[in-house]
């Protein structure tokens, strides 16, 4: 029998922390020892154990941490993970640049996994994407997402991410943005050459597709060596 793994789940009031835990409790490979959020009403929610941020350090013993929540509470888990010497996954967005070196120091000590989407689908879209950018110099790069009409950055993360990889294949792309209903996320990434085009779609329904995929890496981040991960290092 596989021994469950201990997650620790930092931003545990979010709408990502909160997907995390009904997850995990789904799932008997999974144990959460301790949610983490700002202020803390009830100490056991459906058997979990709760923590405000400041009690960081009298948490208990876990194998990785999985973060989604917000930069001002990024330094203290990065920082209990070194000092633990365990994983952490985050998908926190907004980190400063001094944090993001802080980040890139932390993976010499630890196994560290920082992304932007989580979706296992657009891990494998984004080795696509850089794969027809570097077999095609020269095409055309339009990369077009479609978000709910809340959500306020345009282009999204996930599209500036798409591009960056683009650019690494030395492909220049361009980017539209479409805000509308209650679309969770569509990304679309197309390259045009003279009389054809490849179009390659990613197209999420249902959010709950970002805590699996976290929940994947963390559970294939545990024992591996020192280093800065990306998540399709962790899809096998």
């Amino acid at each position: 029998m596989t021994t469950p793994i201990r997650v620790l789940i930092h931003g545990a009031t979010g709408r990502m922390g909160q997907a995390l835990l009904r997850l995990c409790a789904e799932q008997p490979d999974c144990i959460v020892v301790g949610a983490i959020s700002r202020k803390v009403g009830q100490r056991v929610i459906d058997g979990v154990p709760q923590f405000a941020a400041s009690e960081l350090h009298g948490v208990p013993a876990f194998d990785v941490a999985i973060d989604f929540s917000l930069p001002e509470g990024f330094d203290g888990i990065l920082a209990l993970c070194v000092e633990r010497g365990v994983a952490l996954v985050s998908g926190t967005t907004g980190l400063s640049d001094a944090q993001r070196l802080a980040l890139e120091a932390a993976a010499a000590r630890i196994p560290v996994l920082w992304a932007s989407n989580f979706s296992l689908g657009v891990a494998v879209l984004t080795e696509l994407v850089e794969r027809v950018a570097r077999a095609l110099p020269g095409w055309d790069c339009d990369i077009v997402e479609a978000h709910h009409t809340q959500k306020q950055d345009a282009p999204s993360g996930t599209a500036l991410s798409l591009g960056a990889a683009v650019e690494q294949s030395g492909a220049k792309p361009h980017y539209a943005s479409l805000r509308a209903g209650d679309i969770v996320g569509e990304h679309t990434v197309q390259f045009t050459g003279m009389g054809e085009r490849i179009e390659l779609v990613h197209r999420a329904t249902n959010r709950d597709i970002f805590a699996r995929g976290a929940l994947h890496a963390a559970a294939r981040l545990i024992g591996r060596s020192p280093g800065l991960y990306r998540l399709r290092d962790l899809l096998a």
